[in-house]
């Protein structure tokens, strides 16, 4: 049984792969058909690391950055932050409104809830996809959209969760929208109990 972040082991990692890659093809399908062109992610590269490597992979602690959190309820309870970059968002926006911006403080009511949607949409295909292989009922709350410094977002899920634990889980993979390549990255924070039922579902938790 897993008790900490810590005791991953390489097996259990794959695991967690696997499934992040099945849920990468489904959320590539939905945005295809929502931004009406083709897109693709790249096999998801799960890493265990600290927050404060973390912070430094968003850019560091003062890098502003987007953000779309979501918490996890059910069979698992925990946190989920997708980070959209701005050259995501000019992908998005582009495809939906036909303009792009130069800063995030440029994006208004309606480029807000176009991103919000994206996120929601790929988060739930992650999340829905490691819930039916896993066989367990999560749910998702109501998405939360901010714009902030990369440390003041990794703050939550650091004080909900670290008490039990200094590493956090990332899938960083890269999209491919119509030709272009464009990054996206996914903060996934079980807690302990939670993650150490679904490896226990996935039939590694040894």
């Amino acid at each position: 049984m897993v008790a900490s972040y810590e005791d991953l082991n390489e097996l259990q990692l794959d695991a967690i792969r696997e499934v992040a890659s099945i849920g990468a093809g489904n959320a590539a399908t939905a945005l295809s058909s929502l931004l009406s062109q083709q897109v693709k992610i790249d096999v998801p590269n799960v890493t265990l690391m600290e927050y404060s490597s973390a912070i430094e992979i968003l850019g560091g602690p003062e890098t502003i950055a987007c953000g779309i959190m979501v918490r996890l309820s059910g069979d698992m309870n925990g946190i989920i932050l997708y980070l959209q970059e701005l050259d995501f968002i000019n992908v998005v926006l582009k495809s939906v409104f036909n303009k792009t911006v130069d800063r995030y403080d440029e994006l208004g009511e309606m480029e807000t809830s176009a991103l919000i949607e994206i996120g929601n949409i790929g988060i739930s295909s992650y999340i829905n996809s490691l819930a039916a292989f896993a066989r367990m009922d999560v749910q998702l709350s109501v998405p939360a959209f901010c714009i902030n410094m990369a440390g003041a977002m990794i703050t939550v899920p650091m004080t909900e969760i670290g008490y039990e634990s200094n590493k956090i889980m990332l899938l960083d993979g890269n999209f491919k929208c119509g030709g272009q390549k464009v990054s996206s990255k996914l903060l996934l924070v079980p807690d302990v109990q939670s993650l150490s039922a679904l490896l226990a579902r996935l039939g590694v938790n040894k």
